[in-house]
């Protein structure tokens, strides 16, 4: 791709966008919005399902677009969870039940149900007592959500439960529920991704059709608007999450760049696409999909424009150099994403990726085959190939993931590492091109320096959280960019641990007790405990009154809500703990209250 493609108004006009979107939009509840009916426990609402249903234990659950609350107009979506009763794809309902607020407890690094549904614009969630249809939907969605049925029904129907799940979730994204063991085989293996229905089914699903189509002889542009027919069929079929309809956007932006016979046509269509889901939904600067699915079709567009594989080489090395290259570029651009949503590392997945992907788009399009000839009632014909090519595909998801360094445990990236580790992967994309990469090399050096060091510089600013579950508490405090020490009132050391990554430390350098039966077994107040420019001094439990005074409850009598506090002394400056971590004296002796459920930050 020619270095003049950076030059592009839109290029620059799409960067401005997302830096002003990133530093100065937050999104806000509409006045509309269904969650102002939360005081009302019971609610009679109308809306459209909008995604199909997720099957649970006892409840079917599916998000509800709402028209009206208690005949009242409103706007915004809920999350509904329906039990006796099978809730349809754009059919609209009518729901009776108690409105509540989503359950989240925010603890950094750990699943936060209530943020996990507000990144779906969704802030309240309805257990319903009595459903009914109030309109079914138009005949095509019906005949849509009838394909996607008798596709995952001939596909449980046909294979063991596993084996379906896999299949499932090649071809659709649907999954179902997988034991812990192999989902976590798929995520050590690297190959997690391929059970999402994502961008890459609907470039594969446009792709296949074309190849079909040139095979048969049919001309560029009709085939051109058959497949992207095609595709927007398959992300309907597919569920028609934002995901799937930001890539199958970017999809047709591209394929119009493709068809003007523009060479940087893929790449101005992937930036017109960003820029049309900016502008209809800001938000999605800050979702972690959008993110992915962009950074990753905009590295394989430039990897690929820019390594080119030799015309010398065999079709077949040819093919699988491309595969590694566009791996390769997928790995590299995505590892800070997956590093801050996972906190972990797949080693394995370079090398996997190169099989399993191929193999993923083989065993898509021969689910595909099978389910059609399944409803003609002849799927005999490939049930062994697909069989025995869907167990193969698990056999080596599990045997890429046996490797003991298959995945490695890591820390979340600050932002100015990241920033420093974008500005010198795009450095290193444009090396084919000497000329431009010399030019590039200082400014993109100075950026980098000023980036990382700012990084660390922020990241060493000497920081407290107090976390909170419910009754339970604990305290991160953090003197410099590695040093951290964790007083601990009863959360998990899992979630501690979790954490701890999210924060960007490996570990804690000290984990001390707040509380407990044996606590003043284990530290008495006085005692004190040294690390490098750090003094840890333990106290009698420090408490407070309801008028915000600050007193020290001396003296041992033995009752299990005995308590101790610590203070933590480094360059000249204190910082106490109170008692089971409720709250944080400052060393202008102001001081800062837990919240329930919540992480407060604070720096001193």
């Amino acid at each position: 791709m020619h270095p003049s493609v950076y030059k592009r108004p839109l290029l620059w006009l799409v960067v401005a966008v997302v830096i002003g979107l990133s530093l100065f939009y937050r999104p806000a509840i509409s006045p509309q919005d269904v969650s102002r009916f939360l005081p009302q426990k019971e609610v009679t609402l109308t809306g459209q399902a909008v995604t199909f249903p997720v099957i649970k234990k006892d409840t079917q659950n599916v998000f509800i677009d709402v028209f009206s609350v208690n005949g009242q107009k409103a706007t915004g979506r809920v999350y509904a969870r329906i039990g006796n009763f099978s809730p349809q794809w754009k059919d609209t309902l009518q729901l009776t039940g108690r409105l509540q607020k989503p359950y989240g407890i925010d603890i950094p690094g750990n699943f936060d149900w209530r943020s996990y549904l507000a990144q779906k614009h969704t802030y309240a969630e309805v257990k319903t007592s009595q459903v009914t249809v109030v309109k079914k939907a138009a005949w095509f969605w019906r005949a849509v959500r009838a394909v996607r049925q008798k596709i995952l029904t001939e596909l449980t129907d046909s294979f063991p439960p596993q084996i379906a799940g896999i299949a499932g979730g090649i071809l659709l994204g649907e999954r179902g529920e997988f034991p812990a063991d192999l989902y976590a085989a798929f995520q050590q293996s690297g190959a997690i991704h391929l059970l999402v229905a994502s961008g890459g089914n609907v470039g594969f699903v446009t792709l296949l059709t074309l190849a079909l189509g040139f095979a048969l002889g049919f001309s560029r542009r009709p085939l051109l608007i058959v497949s992207l027919l095609t595709a927007g069929i398959y992300t309907l079929v597919a569920g028609a999450d934002a995901p799937l309809l930001r890539a199958y956007l970017m999809t047709c932006c591209a394929c119009v760049g493709y068809f003007l016979g523009r060479n940087s046509g893929v790449f101005q269509g992937l930036l017109l696409a960003c820029l049309i889901i900016l502008g209809i939904t800001p938000s999605a600067v800050f979702d972690t999909g959008f993110q992915m699915s962009f950074l990753a079709t905009l590295a394989i567009v430039i990897c690929l424009n820019n390594y080119r594989i030799p015309a010398s080489w065999s079709k077949t090395v040819r093919f699988f150099a491309q595969i590694f290259l566009a791996t390769l570029s997928c790995q590299l651009v995505l590892l800070p994403v997956f590093t801050n949503v996972f906190y972990s590392v797949s080693l394995m997945g370079l090398v996997s990726n190169m099989i399993l992907v191929p193999m993923a788009s083989v065993l898509m399009g021969l689910g595909f085959l099978y389910a059609f000839l399944a409803s003609l009632h002849v799927g005999v014909i490939l049930y062994y190939p697909c069989l025995w090519g869907l167990q193969i595909f698990q056999t080596l998801v599990e045997f890429f993931a046996s490797f003991s360094l298959s995945s490695i445990s890591a820390t979340a990236w600050n932002a100015g590492s990241i920033v420093a580790y974008y500005v010198g992967l795009f450095w290193i994309s444009q090396l084919p091109h000497k000329t431009f990469a010399r030019r590039l090399f200082v400014p993109c050096l100075f950026v980098m320096l000023v980036a990382f060091f700012g990084g660390r510089w922020y990241q060493n600013r000497p920081t407290a959280y107090l976390l909170s579950e419910w009754n339970n508490r604990a305290a991160i405090v953090r003197t410099n960019g590695k040093t951290a020490i964790v007083f601990n009132a009863g959360i998990s050391p899992e979630k501690i641990q979790r954490a701890l990554a999210a924060l960007g430390i490996s570990r804690a350098e000290l984990i001390l007790p707040l509380s407990g039966d044996h606590l003043f077994d284990e530290v008495w107040p006085g005692d004190t405990f040294s690390l490098p420019g750090i003094t840890v001094r333990a106290t009698w439990g420090l408490k407070q009154t309801q008028d915000g005074r600050v007193y020290e409850d001396t003296g041992y009598t033995g009752r299990k809500d005995e308590s101790i506090s610590y203070c933590v002394e480094t360059n000249a400056r204190e910082i106490c703990i109170g008692s089971q971590a409720r709250f944080l004296v400052l060393p202008d002796e102001k001081t800062v209250a837990a919240s329930t459920n919540a992480t407060v930050k604070t720096w001193w």
